[in-house]
């Protein structure tokens, strides 16, 4: 999973629960999300890359591109 792109459905950021979809074994699953660093706020739509994982549906997540 570490590594992967995604795009969050759901806003990630301090204090939130955010949600991402990523294209995994051959489809695309729903993740519940949680930034990286924790003051960064993603916007819903921003590809973001998986940068740690807990099982079974938890993943952190950085914006992929510079806006």
């Amino acid at each position: 999973m570490v590594g992967l792109l995604g795009r969050v459905t759901g806003v990630v950021g301090p204090g939130l629960v955010g949600e991402v979809i990523v294209r995994i074994r051959g489809g695309a699953e729903h993740f519940l999300a949680y930034a990286a660093s924790p003051k960064e706020r993603i916007e819903t739509g921003t590809v973001v890359m998986v940068m740690e994982h807990l099982p079974p549906r938890t993943v952190y997540v950085t914006a992929a591109y510079d806006s």
